[in-house]
């Protein structure tokens, strides 16, 4: 099954220059691109994202999801180009 992507996330990919789409790896949700070349698979298909927690539980709670998974992975926001960076900004 392919995921869906998010209104909330077409707008922050819109926000940092790449474009995304479902994802042709069969474990990862979503690709992003920059101009036209794939640079990264993000988001593991086993695992909830911020705007998946929103739709199932409601936003205060995929707001403490998010605290969690950005504690988790501090530093990877400053990784530019990395996949960890598009996943803080795009799923998270």
């Amino acid at each position: 099954m392919t995921y869906e992507i998010k209104p909330r996330q077409r707008t922050a990919a819109k926000k940092i220059n790449v474009e995304i789409k479902p994802s042709t790896r069969k474990n990862k949700k979503i690709d992003v691109f920059r101009q036209n070349k794939k640079v990264a698979s993000i988001g593991a298909t086993g695992y909830k994202d911020y705007a998946t927690y929103i739709q199932e539980k409601g936003k205060e709670y995929a707001d403490k999801r998010k605290k969690a998974y950005r504690a988790r992975h501090k530093g990877e926001e400053k990784k530019i180009g990395s996949p960890g960076y598009y996943a803080w900004f795009i799923l998270w």
